[in-house]
């Protein structure tokens, strides 16, 4: 069963330029990844800072495989003392 995920990231609008690099090279390692079925990064057009990571995996196993991903981790390292508050994540099932 396919697993959606939205991430929702708060920056502090002085390293939105850094925060932009970190999160192109996050997508771009991320879609090579077996089970991504999607994995877009859209930025809130009246936040500005704010970004969704709205991401589709086969199954649950290939989304738990993503999070222990070096290209992963590292970012997530990285981009720590960018944040203005911590990542809010849902995860679900297609109800419809």
């Amino acid at each position: 069963m396919n697993i959606h995920v939205v991430a929702v990231f708060k920056f502090n609008e002085n390293y939105l330029m850094e925060a932009v690099e970190l999160f192109q090279t996050l997508v771009r390692e991320t879609r090579k990844e077996e089970g991504c079925l999607q994995y877009d990064l859209i930025e809130d057009k009246n936040n500005k800072g704010t970004f969704f990571m709205v991401e589709l995996w086969e199954t649950e196993d290939h989304l738990n495989r993503h999070s222990g991903q070096d290209h992963v981790l590292n970012f997530r390292k990285d981009v720590s003392k960018m944040l203005e508050s911590s990542t809010e994540v849902y995860k679900g099932f297609k109800t419809l």
